[in-house]
């Protein structure tokens, strides 16, 4: 959010998480930090969506702002980026399973849809051959 479209001595923010987050960043660049933020409750919405609002600051607006989730934004853009290294060694680790006869045979069974990780890649046709087989 542009810190222009705060109203310019306003003390509240109506909006969304992100407005609130965007609100607090500025707060804290103008100042140089502080030590807690203090939330007030007002009679502006029904009890529902107050506590749907808490919660969002507690969900999102504090993580945020504490920077919990930086490192899970850091390893989200890694292995984005790096996808294909991940995708070759998955091919690497099922191409070893495929040159053992009994692993072949153990990977049959894990191919199983309630075993969704282990069949992630496992070559297309592997199962039909078991069922072709029963």
């Amino acid at each position: 959010m542009d810190k222009t479209a705060f109203a310019p001595g306003a003390v509240a923010t109506i909006g969304t998480p992100d407005d609130l987050v965007a609100r607090i960043k500025s707060v804290l660049e103008i100042s140089g930090g502080f030590g807690t933020v203090v939330g007030f409750v007002h009679d502006w919405a029904n009890p529902e969506n107050t506590m749907r609002s808490w919660d969002m600051v507690a969900r999102y607006v504090i993580p945020e702002i504490n920077g919990y989730v930086t490192k899970l934004r850091e390893s989200e853009k890694y292995l984005q980026e790096n996808r294909a290294v991940f995708d070759r060694a998955g091919q690497a680790i099922m191409a070893k399973i495929m040159e053992n006869k009994d692993a072949a045979e153990a990977l049959k069974v894990t191919a199983n849809p309630r075993v969704t990780a282990a069949g992630a890649q496992v070559p297309k046709g592997l199962g039909k051959k078991q069922e072709a087989a029963e």
